[in-house]
This record gives C-alpha cells, sequence and structure tokens, in this order.
C-alpha cells in the first residue's frame, strides 16, 4: 500500500472512531434524560396517627370512585386474581381486583398508610356491576391518576433506603400483616409530584398486597401448601416472634419468600415501628376491617390480632434495661426449650398483661445482662444464650 492509500485509510478510521464515540455519548445523553428524576421517597412523618381515617383510607373521600357506572376497558394480566381496567362515572379510571385477595389488600394498604408509608389509593366495594363484565362482591378498586407514571419494580436488596430504619420498619410490617409474597415484582416505583409542594417523587410503593392476612405456612418445605391469604381466623393463630437474638436481632416466626431479608431486624427497630402502630385507637384498627367489608365476627378476630402483635412489639426489652415477660405456652417450642419452667415472683407488664405471680408457665428475659438468673427474692430473669 502506498503512502497516500495509507493516509486515507487512517483518515477513514478515525472518521468512525469519532462517529462511534459521539454515538455514544448520544445515548448516555439520551439515557440521562430518561432516567426518572425526583427525590425517593418511602415513608413520612405521620403526624396525625390517632387521627387518621382509617376507613376511607389515603385516598379520603375525595377520591372514592363514583360507582352509578363502571365502564369495562380491558383485562388487567397479571398476579393471581383476576383484574380489570375500568373507567368509572366521573372518567377516572381504576384496577378493579376481584376475589379473596381483594379484602385482605385493602386491609393492608390501611395499616401500612396509618403509619406512615406511601401507598396505592384503594377502596373495597361490597358489590358492582361492571358494563361488559358482569355483577361482583367484593372488588378492591385501586386509583390509576392522571399525573402518575408507573416506572419499574424495586428490589428489597437494592433501593435507596437499605439500612434506614423507614425500610426495616417495612419489613416488620410485612411479617406483622403475614405478607408471605414479598417478591419484587410486588413493588413499583411511581413518579409523581408532591401533594403540596408540586415537587418531583419517586415514589417506592408495595403495589400487590393480596396474600396478607393468612398463614404463612408451617416448615420452609411445605409452607406453599399450607400458606393461605386473606384468612381471619388462620393470620390470629399464627405466631408472630419466635425469638431475640443475642446480637439484639429478632427472629420473626415468617416461612414467606424472601425470609432472610427479615434477619437484620433489630429490636429497636421493631420497637420503633411497635410505637407509630400502639398511636392507633380500636375504633381506627376496626375501622381497617369495616372498611374492606368483613363481618362482625371477622373483625373482631383481626383487630384482636393485630392488637397482640402490636404488644409484642411495643413490649420487646430496651436491650440490657427492660424485661419481657413471655407465656411459655405461646411460646414456640425451641423457646420453650431453652427456658424450662421455674416458680418465681414475676414483675407485671407496664400494661394490662396478663402475666402472674410466681406462674411455673411464664418467663421473664432479660435482655443483654450476661448474669441474669432466676431470683425468687428479686425479678425473675433469665439470660438469652
Amino acid at each position: 500500500m502506498n503512502r497516500g492509500n495509507r493516509i486515507r485509510l487512517m483518515i477513514l478510521v478515525a472518521a468512525i472512531l469519532g462517529l462511534a464515540v459521539q454515538t455514544v455519548g448520544q445515548e448516555n445523553s439520551r439515557k440521562e434524560k430518561d432516567e426518572p428524576q425526583g427525590t425517593p421517597v418511602l415513608w413520612r412523618q405521620p403526624a396525625d396517627i390517632a387521627s387518621r381515617n382509617l376507613y376511607l383510607g389515603p385516598g379520603g373521600a375525595g377520591m372514592k370512585p363514583n360507582l352509578r357506572r363502571i365502564t369495562f376497558i380491558k383485562d388487567q394480566p397479571g398476579g393471581y386474581s383476576q383484574k380489570f381496567r375500568v373507567r368509572d362515572a366521573s372518567g377516572r379510571e381504576w384496577v378493579a381486583k376481584v376475589g379473596k385477595e381483594a379484602q385482605s389488600e385493602t386491609a393492608a394498604v390501611r395499616l401500612l398508610w396509618a403509619v406512615g408509608y406511601i401507598t396505592e389509593i384503594n377502596y373495597l366495594v361490597p358489590r358492582v356491576n361492571i358494563r361488559g363484565k358482569g355483577t361482583f362482591e367484593n372488588v378492591r378498586f385501586e386509583a390509576r391518576p392522571k399525573g402518575v407514571k408507573r416506572l419499574d419494580e424495586w428490589k428489597w436488596e437494592d433501593n435507596p433506603f437499605v439500612g434506614t430504619r423507614e425500610l426495616q420498619g417495612l419489613k416488620v410490617m410485612m411479617v406483622l400483616l403475614n405478607n408471605w409474597d414479598t417478591k419484587d415484582a410486588n413493588n413499583v416505583i411511581l413518579s409523581t409530584a408532591h401533594p403540596s409542594t408540586g415537587a418531583r417523587e419517586l415514589q417506592y410503593v408495595i403495589s400487590d398486597l393480596g396474600a396478607t392476612l393468612g398463614k404463612t405456612g408451617k416448615l420452609p418445605i411445605i409452607w406453599r401448601i399450607t400458606r393461605s391469604r386473606n384468612d381471619p381466623e388462620g393470620f390470629s393463630q399464627d405466631k408472630f416472634i419466635d425469638e431475640l437474638k443475642d446480637d439484639g436481632r429478632v427472629d420473626f416466626h415468617f416461612t414467606g419468600k424472601k425470609r432472610g431479608m427479615f434477619n437484620d431486624v433489630t429490636i429497636e427497630q421493631a420497637r420503633w415501628i411497635g410505637g407509630l402502630l400502639a398511636r392507633l385507637s380500636n375504633r381506627q384498627l376496626r375501622d381497617v376491617f369495616r372498611a374492606s367489608n368483613y363481618s362482625p365476627e371477622e373483625i373482631q378476630i383481626l383487630t384482636a390480632a393485630v392488637k397482640r402483635r402490636i404488644k409484642a412489639l411495643v413490649t420487646l426489652p430496651k436491650r440490657g434495661v427492660s424485661s419481657l415477660g413471655l407465656d411459655r405456652t405461646s411460646l414456640s417450642p425451641t423457646l420453650q426449650a431453652r427456658f424450662p419452667p421455674c416458680n418465681f415472683q414475676l414483675p407485671r407488664y407496664q400494661s394490662d398483661s396478663a402475666c402472674a405471680s410466681r406462674d411455673e408457665s411464664t418467663v421473664a428475659v432479660v435482655w443483654g445482662i450476661p448474669n441474669a438468673s432466676c431470683n425468687r427474692d428479686s425479678s425473675a430473669t433469665r439470660t438469652v444464650r
């Protein structure tokens, strides 16, 4: 190849390389422009917990669907339950979910919203006619507001809130609700504006909470066939906390999906979310289940079960300071083996505990005190080993 040809070849190669660099730059610039903008939000400080209307939920009265005419738009694929995209008489669009998950999801959303978590807006309609599909009972209507863009799913192990008290509290809420279907596909990021300031936000939401308020199943191998959803009796009978770990973590009685991610919740984090829940009144808790169209008997069962779980959280011991009273008959077999009966004087809870004095079926745990022992002349303790 003569010198002239070599020069022309070098110029051609340089031009191709320059064009490639320019193309890559344009692609990166386009990706940056397409990247959703906004402040990530998972939770807001709920200053009004005790006065929140848990019957109407996060949408309040203003967002309720206009049921005078519900028109079918299309089938909404995905998930366990049958769903339809519909339009109400005011022209607003909704996803209508029918079947067993509708009630439990309506209730779960209200409990999460009650303590500050960002949620979907939903309502339970006891009976509705969807033109083009038929008449259904217990239908969950989930809003699809204009101006809210639904983006990709978010991952429990990889998000802006990893390690924060708020994300850990959300994990506790999943166990409290017995949500055994905690896969990433049930999470979504919503791009929208802050309701007051108008600033853009990326809201991290759990979009599917239907597999709640049931049993999480027994044993890792067979939990898939023993779990349930929207099962008030089963939910009430399920255990909540197995034990407290030596390093200050809570061992929850949970056998659902991604169960390993719940292993890092500390006593302090569990007590924090429990303290928020404890500010809810009995009326508010009943309203959660009234809004979900449960029967009076089911409302009583679910309210009592949730109250027991809240109490279990708020009475967790402060490390090295407080004691935890436990009825041995309510413990898992593992804990019962670790705490054999002992006849001692047992201190009562500060609240309405059922712990009785000199009750052989009851134990008290002092957390983080290596030399704690069972002393009949003082408060009774056993150290977690």
